[in-house]
């Protein structure tokens, strides 16, 4: 954007963190546990090569489309957020109709990069065979290395998934991921129920870090009258992306460094320069501030608490063990023909899902 934005003095900033300094020894990570049944080398001997491979087509991928990083870490996001990492967005198909389904709700409307999960799901039980590894566990790693090609920070991530049978209707799934509309009063309540502390919540939006946003997601804070949380000349700059309110276009989440996951996004909360509501709330919020400015004055620090965060997300309702099934196809569960090739002319038949 060639629009001049005001800049945060390098002085401010060193005397927030002589403030933050209590503050900041507090937002140290831990170490997660890790939920039975996932672990550090779940693959070992089943599938010794598999985050190679992974690793060496994303490469290949986001050099191509980097935009795909974003996307593919948010389909982690929505995966986890809905009936757990489970790999459910994955799921074609519908549970009472076109319009009661987990991947076609709203919030899921612009998720893309399924088509790169399945290429390197082929391509992973190509080399260690069919039903392998899970679809959740892919997604799981596709979503570390979009971190990791766009300069943010090398982590494991523990394994073990397995993928779902079934998917969240429409509601549930509204119900379950946070609009971009929240204050963050609305955002930390909403995430507390899933366990995340307030410094958790705002390391997970640096995930902002990366990617774009639609006008509609934030045009009510252009239109009919403009946000006072908003610095004016970035207004300017949005109300030219975005000439109305209903408005078919995309900008950039982090105007600073939009391809490289870095911290940024807090330094653009704190010049006023967020595009959604639910994040650039978390500077002005006395709750979640002083968070915000201690990551955009210590990249190490958001680094170690994303990690931390991120693993801990990766966890929420897994399924594991004898749990759910492996996937032969992501967006589609082989468990079907399984199904009904075993209870042909028992006289439960009619309960058999099918999509």
């Amino acid at each position: 954007m060639g629009s001049k934005m005001t800049l945060v003095p390098s002085q401010t900033l060193a005397v927030c963190v002589g403030m933050l300094v209590v503050m900041v020894m507090g937002l140290e990570p831990q170490k997660q546990p890790l939920v039975e049944g996932l672990s550090w080398n779940f693959y070992e001997s089943r599938c010794p090569k598999l985050e190679s491979i992974i690793r060496k087509q994303m490469e290949k991928v986001i050099k191509k489309d980097v935009g795909l990083a974003a996307a593919l870490l948010r389909v982690h996001f929505h995966d986890c957020f809905v009936q757990g990492c489970d790999g459910s967005v994955l799921l074609d198909g519908s549970a009472s109709g076109p319009v009661d389904s987990e991947k076609t709700a709203p919030p899921n409307l612009s998720l893309r990069g399924f088509d790169v999960i399945e290429d390197l799901r082929r391509r992973v039980h190509k080399q260690c065979g069919a039903g392998s590894v899970s679809c959740s566990d892919i997604a799981t790693i596709v979503a570390r290395d979009s971190v990791v090609l766009t300069g943010g920070p090398e982590y494991k991530v523990p394994l073990g998934r397995r993928d779902g049978f079934t998917f969240a209707t429409r509601n549930t799934t509204l119900a379950n991921l946070p609009s971009p509309f929240v204050p963050t009063g609305t955002l930390l309540t909403a995430l507390a129920a899933k366990n995340f502390d307030t410094t958790e919540v705002v390391a997970l939006s640096g995930a902002h870090t990366i990617g774009v946003a639609h006008c509609t997601s934030f045009t009510q804070r252009l239109y009919p009258t403009q946000d006072t949380t908003m610095d004016q000349t970035f207004a300017s700059t949005l109300k030219r992306v975005c000439p109305t309110a209903t408005t078919n276009a995309t900008t950039l989440l982090d105007i600073r460094s939009p391809n490289v996951f870095d911290n940024k996004f807090f330094v653009d909360l704190m010049n006023k320069q967020g595009i959604l509501t639910s994040d650039q709330d978390l500077y002005t919020d006395k709750r979640t501030r002083g968070i915000v400015t201690s990551f955009a004055v210590n990249q190490t620090l958001f680094f170690e608490k994303f990690v931390d965060v991120m693993v801990k997300m990766g966890q929420m309702q897994v399924l594991t063990g004898t749990q759910g099934e492996i996937r032969k196809n992501c967006s589609r569960r082989n468990s079907n023909d399984i199904l009904i090739s075993t209870v042909v002319g028992d006289r439960d038949m009619e309960n058999v899902e099918s999509f």
